[in-house]
């Protein structure tokens, strides 16, 4: 039986036009949730600021155990030593050439006429092979796309060294016969394809998206582009269904653990549709104690390298101080957990001059009525305020310094916990707010827990404007 490789697109198609957008730890959480589905294949978002994606491929890549992560590198020759340089290290590297071949596209979306598209093409796909063993070329709007150029686009990336070639009905008006007619006659022309495995991708505009995959499987695809999420292209959850319910009619089935699809397609779901990203703080939630656990008998590799899994990217002055600071704790413990290694981090590394220092703060809250903060922040000798209202008194506070700051950061996580006994017990608070792609964390420590969180924020803060300020 063929097993039919099934490739999620979710997380590519994010941003306005999709409806949806996610945060750059919705976007771990969504690959892991993937991974443990047994997709084949997961595409991660394209190459826009090279910063920002190079540690977020990075961190996928140490995510995934068991699926291929693939990286569009455009037309754009400079993405791909950055592609690679983030992916490298994943179990199961793609680098994808996505391919404008019809002439509306190749004019006015890429710039090229045919013979210079073929050049792009032949050299682009013959770089990506030359680093990476599979390398998919994406011929978009194959279908609308002059037969014999089409043809000849196939057979240069196959030459170039294109394990995958994948058509794209970018229109979505394609029926399933029609499909089959055209994979069929693309076969006949360009015998080669054979010897790859041949892809294909389909819009949902007839909302015929799901039996065109069918029947180009039949035809002899072994690779379908789908989404757990989106209502435009094929959907993840039809296919394995058919497979997995009629598949042996025409000698096909796909790996997608279908007993955990439900579960993990409705997470997938409520993270896609939550649809608070950019208006609270707390828009990702809160973290579970989970990662490596380190004993004083790690060395320095291990330290930093388990720092590094938290998202962090530190200096190497950075890191000899974090060590330093582990030693001393793990000296006095069995075990050195996630969240006292994020204390660590938040105490040891970039310490930096404040650029705010907390003046005051008053917050109101209670069952009757929505929390609210009066923060005020001291900046070069003068006062700024700032008021808001929140889903409870440490969003409000948040949300309050976000207004003095004038900018929205993403909350990667927050955690609280006491590190006295008592009624006048200390609460502990650890803040990490990503800004760039990069991770910066803060520490504070009160009587109050949501004064050890503003303490905690503003230091995070102050490390984000002092980079930003740097640089």
């Amino acid at each position: 039986m063929r097993n039919i490789r099934i490739t999620d697109m979710t997380m590519r198609q994010t941003g306005k036009s999709a409806g949806y957008s996610l945060s750059f730890r919705e976007k771990i959480e969504l690959v892991k949730l993937l991974d443990r589905l047994n997709v084949s294949v997961i595409e991660v978002s394209p190459i826009t600021s090279p910063k920002i994606d190079r540690l977020l491929i990075k961190s996928i890549s140490s995510a995934v155990k068991e699926s291929t992560v693939a990286v569009s590198v455009g037309l754009k020759e400079e993405n791909i030593d950055l592609a690679w340089a983030a992916l490298e290290e994943a179990k199961h590297p793609r680098l994808q050439v996505l391919a404008p071949v019809s002439a509306v596209q190749m004019e006015y979306l890429a710039g090229k006429k045919p013979d210079a598209m073929l050049q792009a093409i032949q050299s682009l796909t013959g770089k990506c092979r030359a680093l990476c063993e599979d390398v998919e070329l994406i011929a978009d709007d194959a279908t609308r796309a002059d037969p014999a150029f089409l043809y000849e686009a196939i057979r240069a990336g196959i030459r170039s060294g294109a394990t995958v070639v994948t058509l794209c009905d970018a229109a979505g008006m394609m029926l399933p016969d029609q499909i089959t007619e055209f994979l069929q006659e693309t076969y006949r022309n360009v015998p080669e394809l054979r010897e790859v495995c041949l892809g294909i991708s389909c819009r949902n505009e007839l909302a015929m998206a799901d039996a065109c995959a069918v029947a180009a499987i039949r035809c002899g695809a072994g690779e379908v582009k789908c989404a757990a999420y989106g209502e435009d292209v094929i959907r993840l959850e039809n296919v394995a269904r058919i497979l997995s319910a009629r598949g042996g009619s025409f000698d096909a089935g796909c790996g997608i653990r279908t007993t955990q699809m439900n579960r993990i397609l409705d997470q997938v779901r409520r993270m896609c549709q939550s649809g608070r990203s950019g208006t609270s703080p707390f828009d990702n939630g809160v973290r579970s104690e989970e990662g490596t656990f380190l004993t004083v008998h790690d060395d320095r590799t291990a330290v930093l390298k388990a720092v590094e899994k938290l998202g962090y990217d530190l200096s190497e002055e950075d890191g000899a101080r974090v060590f330093e600071a582990f030693g001393r704790i793990a000296a006095r413990k069995e075990t050195v957990g996630p969240k006292e290694l994020d204390a660590i981090v938040a105490s040891a590394a970039m310490q930096v001059p404040p650029t705010y220092k907390l003046i005051s703060y008053v917050i109101n809250s209670g069952n009757l009525i929505s929390a609210t903060a009066h923060v005020k922040l001291q900046k070069a000798g003068t006062a700024k305020e700032g008021i808001s209202l929140g889903d409870g008194p440490i969003d409000a506070a948040f949300l309050a310094i976000e207004q003095i700051a004038g900018h929205h950061y993403e909350l990667d996580d927050f955690q609280i916990q006491a590190v006295t006994e008592g009624r006048e017990a200390m609460g502990e608070a650890v803040v990490k707010l990503r800004s760039g792609g990069k991770l910066f964390s803060g520490r504070g420590i009160s009587t109050d827990v949501v004064g050890a969180s503003v303490h905690a924020y503003i230091s995070a803060l102050n490390k984000i404007v002092y980079e930003e300020s740097a640089t």
